[in-house]
């Protein structure tokens, strides 16, 4: 892999890290994910700013807000420093007590009643409503009734319609 700046700050994927932003805040979570661009993906976050008191005796008081999951636009971004390395999950949790065996399992879901070989609505309209009769739709050698078939050649050495020697008018 190249030491590019992609490269680098793929090693602090899932770390716990604190970002700054230019208006001031402060944003700590787990760093999930990053772009071309630089904008982040942080989860379990939370929001540190700092509010100024009116009177100068007292200091800033820096209010804290638990946000969750977070997207931070790259423009905005001033630094990033590690907090912690990323949690230890080597142990997997146990299913509670009582727990289905396949629960949370993804399943496939319907709409209510199970599919049904040649269920209604599924063949086309009703018979008798919306469309052509079945005789129309059937394939016919020469077309609809009443249509008296394909157009015939005329014979060999005969032109077309109206150009045809017999046809021509004499001037």
């Amino acid at each position: 892999m190249p030491a590019g700046r992609s490269s680098k700050i793929q090693q602090h994927l899932n770390y716990r890290m604190r970002v700054s932003l230019q208006d001031g805040r402060q944003f700590v979570g787990s760093f999930l994910a990053f772009d071309k661009h630089m904008n982040l993906v942080l989860g379990d976050c939370e929001e540190f700013r700092k509010i100024r008191q009116k009177t100068a005796k007292t200091g800033d008081k820096e209010e804290k807000r638990a946000l969750g999951l977070v997207l931070l636009r790259g423009e905005n971004l001033v630094s990033m420093t590690v907090e912690g390395p990323p949690p230890q999950n080597t142990r997997q949790r146990a299913p509670p007590r009582g727990a289905q065996q396949n629960m949370g399992a993804a399943k496939a879901a319907g709409r209510g009643m199970p599919p049904q070989p040649g269920a209604p609505g599924l063949q086309g309209p009703m018979q008798g409503v919306g469309g052509p009769s079945p005789a129309m739709m059937a394939p016919n050698r020469f077309g609809p009734p009443g249509y008296g078939g394909p157009p015939r050649m005329p014979p060999m050495g005969m032109g077309p319609p109206g150009m045809r020697p017999d046809s021509r008018e004499r001037i």
